[in-house]
């Protein structure tokens, strides 16, 4: 059994023949179907929000998202102004011979032989 989507944005609006509720998924998206709506003569259009704002024509710039939003999600910036650098790792070979100098080390005498 398929699982129903889920749709963020509701769009309404009323005409001669009814009214219609249609989902769309993205705030763009429900803009460009509220406008189309308008357009061809609709009445009474208005756009509900997932937290259940319900918005009417004059409200609807206030849903067009910001350039921000836009970006791909690569290009948007976090919260800090500058990240810290990493700092440079030495890499250590396994088979490369140790550079440290020889630190010393106790003389206990001869060893005994037996």
């Amino acid at each position: 059994m398929a699982r129903p989507t889920r749709v963020p944005y509701l769009v309404s609006g009323t005409n001669e023949y009814g009214s219609s509720n249609l989902g769309r998924g993205t705030a763009t998206v429900a803009l460009r179907l509220a406008r189309k709506l308008l357009r061809e003569g609709y009445m009474d259009v208005r756009v509900c929000t997932p937290r259940g704002r319900v918005l009417q024509p004059d409200e609807f710039d206030q849903l067009e998202p910001t350039e921000e939003s836009d970006m791909a999600k690569g290009q948007q910036r976090g919260n800090r102004e500058a990240k810290k650098p990493k700092k440079d790792k030495a890499k250590v070979i396994a088979a490369a011979p140790s550079r440290k100098e020889a630190a010393w080390q106790p003389d206990f005498g001869p060893a005994k032989k037996k």
